[in-house]
């Protein structure tokens, strides 16, 4: 199971809501996994891609250095709009897949992020995608997205820490149930 976000404040910006949010939740999620003592039955990786705004030079390089062993990737998370309130996931996979996503969302209920949408949405995710892995990305509340994106206002204060968090307990929750299945999601 893979969890992401990118680093990329490449012009005028710190780059701390894009992707800088994405990298801290899912960073964050690995912790509080092993903060809690939980061992999934598969294995959990922390991708922090690069090169993003640049072509995706990163997760190419990624791919191609981990192709041949995609039948092992379970699921590719990626946050890249932000971490403000969530909502829950878009979603790209299998319609049996995303019955078990659904029915992974309805644990989220306490903190309101329990949607499924169509369609996970990532450049960095794209190349596992289109290979068929399942594909997930937070969705959250965008209203203010476009204030601070790519500007010198997407700085540290942008972020709220609650908010960060509920991101952070979705991705979590997600991560953590999935790779602790008996099978992986059907392709």
């Amino acid at each position: 199971v893979l969890v992401s976000g990118h680093l990329d404040s490449w012009d005028v910006g710190q780059g701390a809501m894009d992707d800088g949010g994405g990298a801290f939740i899912s960073w964050e999620a690995l912790s509080l996994i092993k903060d809690l003592g939980l061992r999934p039955k598969r294995t959990l990786r922390l991708v922090l891609w690069t090169g993003e705004e640049q072509g995706g030079i990163g997760a190419k390089q990624y791919y191609q250095l981990h192709k041949e062993n995609i039948s092992n990737f379970d699921i590719v998370m990626e946050s890249d709009e932000g971490t403000f309130k969530p909502s829950g996931l878009g979603f790209t996979g299998s319609a049996k897949a995303r019955e078990i996503v659904k029915e992974i969302m309805t644990l989220l209920q306490p903190i309101n992020a329990t949607d499924v949408y169509d369609n996970a949405d990532g450049t960095d995710i794209d190349y596992w995608m289109r290979d068929g892995v399942p594909g997930a990305s937070l969705h959250n509340d965008i209203s203010k997205y476009f204030w601070f994106h790519h500007s010198q206002g997407d700085t540290m204060t942008v972020q709220d820490p609650n908010q960060m968090n509920l991101c952070a307990a979705v991705w979590t929750v997600v991560s953590y149930i999935i790779a602790d299945m008996e099978e992986m999601l059907p392709r």
